[in-house]
C-alpha cells in the first residue's frame, strides 16, 4: 500500500511541486509495467514516511509524462532523481537500497 506521504508528480505540477520546492525532492521515475519499480516502491514509501517535512518524495509515471521523462533523459526505470533549489542534484538508475537513496538526498 502506497504511503500517503508520496506525492504524484505530473507534467502539470512538476514545476510547482519539484522545481519550486523549499525542501529536497526525491522523484521516482516509474512505470506500472516495471517489476523492479514495484520492488523499489516500499523503500520510497518508507523514506517518505520517515522524512516527512524534511524531504518531499513522489513518483512520476514515465508513460503518462513523456515530456518530463525526455527532458531529464530517463532511459530506464526505476530511475531516481533528487532535486534541490530547482536543480537536479543526484541520480540513480536501477533498483537500489534505502541507504543509497538517503546518500543521494544527503540526509
Amino acid at each position: 500500500m502506497a504511503s500517503k506521504n508520496v506525492h504524484e508528480f505530473t507534467e502539470q505540477n512538476f514545476e510547482s511541486e519539484v522545481l519550486k520546492s523549499n525542501v529536497p525532492v526525491l522523484v521516482d521515475f516509474t512505470a506500472t509495467w516495471c517489476g523492479p519499480c514495484k520492488a523499489l516502491a516500499p523503500i520510497v514509501d518508507k523514506i517518505a514516511d520517515d522524512y516527512q517535512g524534511r524531504v518531499k518524495v513522489g513518483k512520476l509515471d514515465i508513460d503518462a509524462n513523456p515530456n518530463i521523462t525526455a527532458k531529464y533523459g530517463i532511459r530506464s526505470v526505476p530511475t531516481v532523481l533528487v532535486f534541490e533549489g530547482g536543480q537536479k542534484k543526484a541520480s540513480n538508475a536501477g533498483l537500489t537500497t534505502r541507504e543509497k537513496l538517503l546518500q543521494l538526498i544527503g540526509v
